[in-house]
């Protein structure tokens, strides 16, 4: 039995808000409720922009924690831990990163990405347990989500990796939330109410998803993990990331094909190196020397190249 505590506090929310003018939205056309639907979610990007002079200023810290070693950690409830741990497992086939540099906690263990797991979101003990178990240390950035803003789950992860130094961020979908107040970098975007009350995996999932994007997305450009536009760091795990990896390559060199496959051969199939043995006019070992000592930024390893 929930207390009338937490009841109050829930009624309080933006993203919890009943919306009477919905109320017999089970009474429409399909094709009306897509339109409602489509409408709601047009105004989520908007309400993300409002906040990206925070979304950037995380970001920085973000790259400066990672250039020092440091790892980026989701850690969420439900939803927003899914959307972490979305996040997290898809930067080492895009950006060819460590399984262990960006990391997605979801309350509840990898059994909550497909179930439920009851009380796991009301622990924040739970999280300092989780945390501790990945030695999160003051090197490190710690990335809670929650919608509402006060889920114990992420507040606690929030505010345990604070004491222990990392660097700390509140993502939540309510304006004033604890999470954001706990945290270094607070971002908060608030985009009402949602058509099926209380959703959060609606309109507030979908913010935090494209923040979320950002935060890899600009943090792995900040690292040098991208050239221009192109997916220099790529990993080619399968037919279709290799074809990738050729178009890449041919698209930052204009080489033909045949001097793309010998240069992909020679690199082991790393596309940096690829394209810089290309650009520079260097072996393979010169390439990789190269961008060891450019921290791995191709436009640096260039740039070394050419004195």
């Amino acid at each position: 039995m929930t207390s009338p505590d937490l009841r109050t506090e829930l009624a309080s929310l933006t993203t919890e808000a009943f919306r009477p003018e919905l109320a017999d939205i089970d009474r429409l056309p399909t094709l009306d409720i897509a339109r409602l639907m489509n409408g709601e979610d047009a105004g989520v990007p908007t309400a993300v922009a409002g906040r990206l002079p925070q979304i950037a200023a995380a970001i920085d810290a973000v790259a400066a924690r990672m250039r020092r070693g440091g790892r980026l950690v989701y850690a969420g409830a439900g939803t927003a831990g899914r959307l972490g741990v979305l996040d997290a497992s898809e930067c080492p086939p895009t950006f060819n990163t460590d399984p262990a540099r960006v990391v997605g906690l979801i309350a509840g263990g990898p059994e909550a990405m497909v179930s439920s797991v009851e009380g796991a979101e009301d622990s924040g003990e739970l999280a300092r347990e989780d945390l501790d178990a990945l030695g999160v240390s003051a090197v490190d950035t710690v990335v809670g989500v929650s919608a509402s803003g006060r889920t114990p789950y992420a507040l606690g992860a929030v505010r345990h990796a604070r004491a222990l130094g990392a660097l700390t961020v509140g993502l939540s979908c309510n304006a004033h939330s604890a999470l954001a107040a706990a945290a270094e970098h607070g971002i908060e975007v608030v985009v009402g109410p949602e058509l099926i009350t209380g959703s959060t995996r609606l309109k507030a999932g979908t913010a935090q998803k494209l923040v979320l994007n950002m935060l890899s997305t600009i943090t792995m450009i900040r690292l040098g993990k991208t050239y221009g536009n192109l997916m220099v760091d790529v990993r080619a795990s399968n037919d279709k990331l290799r074809a990738r990896s050729h178009r890449i390559v041919a698209q930052a060199t204009g080489a033909g094909d045949e001097e793309i496959e010998k240069a992909l051969t020679e690199t082991g199939g790393e596309v940096k190196n690829a394209i810089l043995t290309l650009l520079a006019d260097v072996d393979g070992p010169t390439a990789a020397r190269l961008l060891e000592e450019s921290g791995g930024h191709l436009r640096a390893a260039l740039a070394r190249a050419a004195r």
